[in-house]
């Protein structure tokens, strides 16, 4: 049984950092690349930032380059978002997504249950 588990959410200053981490189990995690989506209340999912497989090369959106940085261990099975320079727009449920990437996993797509961002003062 597949299982992507987020933790590192909370409340934060505008200005503040924070990291987000995504445990994975039941994958090969090497083979997924990793995702960070959010939601915001009244908007619709948007694609935060993504890590590929096997390159490691990332991308991200607009609105967070310069600011989040998405990083994996593939030895940990985890993937990270570090968020700095927070925002209030940055408020959101952010959800972690694995999709399969090489042959035997593609088609493959995995969601956490998600972990709530709040900046505010």
């Amino acid at each position: 049984q597949v299982q992507l588990v987020e933790s590192g959410g909370g409340l934060v200053q505008p200005g503040g950092s924070l990291r987000l981490s995504c445990a994975a189990s039941g994958l090969f995690f090497s083979f997924y690349a990793m995702s960070w989506y959010r939601q915001a209340p009244g908007k619709e999912r948007e694609l935060v930032a993504t890590i590929a497989s096997p390159s490691d090369s990332t991308n991200y959106a607009d609105s967070v380059k310069g600011r989040f940085t998405i990083s994996r261990d593939n030895a940990k099975s985890t993937v990270y978002l570090q968020m700095n320079s927070l925002n209030p727009e940055d408020t959101a449920v952010y959800y972690c997504n694995a999709r399969g990437a090489r042959s035997g996993t593609r088609g493959n797509d995995y969601w956490g249950q998600g972990t709530q961002v709040t900046v505010s003062s």
